[in-house]
């Protein structure tokens, strides 16, 4: 399987950033993914970059179940980074950011052809997100660094734990040939829509 791998191409240049589930439960404080400061560098970077091109920035919220750590209105639940005016937050019940919502007609009015995508939870929401937008025709690209999730626990019988970082990477090779993969936010281009 052939995975486009290494810094991304001018022709591979996202003209939207999509931004999945970056809420403080999962990126600040005692429940925060492994490696949430970076993580938080990462998308940080995705930020400003897009948002000096121009692109249209769209952010994912879940709405969690009553009790969860990210049960609307909880603290938990809050975007770890504020939307600025114009950006659109898109709130989702299901993994699929396209399942249930508009996110669909968003791109499509945007005319958007090229997603960078990044967030959490890299095996769930993130990857589930990417795969449909893959599957509706849109190009995705994903930096290694701007995606993150949990240690996976032991599973039945001889199972063992599986450290986020890996069950990350798994994630990435999951989705198969048709992402545009890179090592670090840095190599993500936008395109300019001024």
């Amino acid at each position: 399987m052939l995975i486009k791998a290494g810094t991304a191409g001018k022709d591979d240049a996202a003209d939207a950033l999509l931004v999945v589930d970056v809420q403080c439960a999962f990126i600040a404080g005692p429940h925060a993914v492994p490696g949430h400061v970076d993580l938080q560098r990462a998308v940080g970077l995705l930020l400003r970059q897009a948002r000096a091109a121009g692109v249209p920035v769209i952010f994912l919220q879940n709405d969690g179940p009553e009790g969860a750590l990210d049960e609307p209105d909880a603290d938990g639940w809050r975007l770890f980074f504020p939307p600025e005016a114009g950006e659109a937050v898109v709130r989702k019940l299901k993994d699929d950011g396209f399942d249930g919502t508009d996110l669909e007609g968003l791109l499509r009015a945007r005319e958007i052809a090229t997603i960078a995508i990044c967030g959490m939870l890299s095996e769930m929401c993130l990857a589930a997100t990417a795969r449909t937008a893959m599957a509706r025709g849109f190009s995705v690209i994903l930096a290694s660094d701007a995606h993150a999730t949990y240690d996976v626990p032991p599973g039945p019988g001889r199972s063992p734990m599986v450290p986020a970082r890996l069950a990350a990477r798994a994630a990435e090779w999951s989705l198969g040939d048709e992402i545009v993969l890179v090592d670090a936010a840095e190599e993500i281009a936008f395109a300019k829509r001024f």
